[in-house]
């Protein structure tokens, strides 16, 4: 293995590398890093989670002269969330180097950008269509650009970027260094590269077999109106001791986390949009089980050190999967089996059959429950609670109640009904709004400029979904 302190790095990055926790530097980054100090152009052909941010990110914070007050750097990446990652993973490397790293992206305050922008930031990571924004109005100018990156290409071109990221490639400098990092190489993104690169070296790491042996998976096919229900029905079943909820975007997770809260749940929800502190706390109230479900995007969950998960649903489906993997890792592990449950709506089927391939496992189907199930379920753990408690004894403070209690009523059905009654969490219908999500471009579609993940707008309301999933026993019950 190539150690980073191999690779004739600056001690400022060496320092925040070491400081991060990385000795041994990974293929791609092994690979890449010598060749992006040389200033030579690149293709890499490698999987999300292979370090590809590094490999890139390492190179251009060297290059940088960090007393020049302009944009030296431009990252352009497909998502909101990616774009947030990068940009976080680059002001840590380039900490002590000084480097001044902004994020600029669709959905947020274009003025509070633009202010940022004046500051003279050394790098830029944004997706395309607001990189274009800030050049259309001449709020973001890239004459002095030596390095330009284009992060998960492929995807962008599903999203139909491909001219937007032409546009920009444009208005860059010719004498420029340029990478480009995809994890397939359709003919589109090739002919991007014939056209906006100079020899370029390739680089290519193939991607690991993934597996996950010990954890349950499971699919539930569902239309987006009828997700949140079924998560609620399927919680109250199993009753986790802890669990992560996946959402796609920033959103889902804010209102996700928000509807279970209001559904009598203890809820949280971690997204890149949160200060580290704030991600701290969260994760602190998960592990200390003050928090029963963690609501997550993948950029919040990656190198979080979680244990004790029994549970992990995947509200969304992701895009590829090696996030997939990623996801459900958090549960089944040291050697402990764990759950994961996908929610797939009709139009996303093949983005499931492309997970089995690579995960090498088929998931098995699941019929949601009805709410009489979750009933039953909630049931279930009150009675185990009581149970235990009859096994462990110590009930003496307790029989005089227990006798007042027989001589006002004389009926122990009624009695023990009534304590259940009263201890059982009974399934919550509160009311929520959870944002529809549009399903994923269809495997094939997205080549055109019209598909850019637009996301509608109907809530998401009550449901009689049927299902059969039934309860699962589990000691010490839900916690208030």
């Amino acid at each position: 293995m190539t150690k980073f302190s191999d690779l004739n790095l600056s001690q400022p990055i060496l320092k925040a590398v070491h400081r991060m926790g990385f000795e041994e530097a990974t293929p791609i980054q092994a690979k890449t890093i010598p060749l992006g100090l040389e200033g030579k152009d690149i293709i890499g052909q490698a999987q999300t989670g292979t370090g590809k941010t590094a490999a890139f990110g390492i190179p251009l914070i060297e290059k940088l002269d960090i007393k020049a007050s302009h944009v030296q750097g431009i990252i352009i990446a497909p998502t909101r969330e990616l774009a947030i990652q990068v940009s976080e993973e680059l002001y840590k490397i380039g900490a002590d180097a000084r480097a001044k790293v902004l994020a600029i992206y669709g959905g947020s305050d274009i003025q509070r950008q633009i202010r940022a922008l004046k500051k003279g930031p050394h790098i830029i990571v944004g997706t395309p269509g607001r990189i274009l924004d800030h050049i259309n109005r001449r709020t973001l100018k890239l004459g002095n650009v030596h390095t330009l990156i284009l992060d998960e290409a492929d995807e962008m071109l599903n999203m139909g970027f491909i001219d937007d990221i032409e546009s920009i490639l444009e208005t860059v400098p010719a004498e420029r260094q340029t990478l480009l990092f995809s994890a397939t190489m359709p003919t589109p993104i090739r002919r991007i590269a014939s056209r906006f690169m100079k020899d370029p070296e390739v680089v290519k790491v193939e991607a690991k077999e993934m597996t996950v042996p010990l954890i349950e998976q499971f699919f539930v096919k569902v239309p987006e109106r009828e997700k949140f229900d079924v998560l609620s029905r399927l919680i109250d079943v199993h009753s986790p001791e802890l669990a992560i909820v996946f959402g796609r975007t920033k959103r889902r997770v804010d209102e996700l986390a928000n509807a279970l809260t209001l559904r009598g749940y203890t809820a949280e929800g971690i997204h890149g949009d949160l200060t580290q502190a704030k991600r701290m706390s969260v994760l602190k109230k998960f592990k200390d089980g003050k928090v029963d479900v963690l609501v997550a995007t993948d950029v919040a969950a990656r190198g979080l050190d979680i244990s004790g998960v029994t549970h992990v649903y995947n509200y969304d489906i992701p895009q590829d999967p090696e996030s997939y993997v990623h996801r459900i890792g958090r549960t089944g592990r040291a050697g402990k089996e764990g759950m994961a449950i996908t929610f797939v709506s009709p139009r996303e089927m093949g983005y499931l059959r492309t997970v089995e391939a690579t995960t090498k496992k088929r998931m098995q189907p699941m019929r949601p429950p009805t709410w009489d199930e979750a009933l039953e379920g909630q049931q279930k753990i009150t009675m185990d609670k009581i149970e235990e408690a009859i096994k462990e004894g110590k009930l003496e403070e307790y029989t005089a109640a227990a006798n007042d209690l027989m001589t006002q009523h004389g009926d122990a059905i009624t009695i023990v009904a009534a304590a259940l009654k009263a201890l059982t969490k009974e399934p919550d219908k509160t009311p929520v709004h959870i944002t529809a999500e549009r399903p994923l471009p269809s495997k094939g579609e997205g080549h055109g400029g019209g598909n850019r993940n637009r996301r509608g707008g109907k809530p998401n309301h009550q449901s009689s979904y049927k299902g059969n999933r039934k309860p699962q026993r589990r000691t010490g019950g839900r916690r208030p």
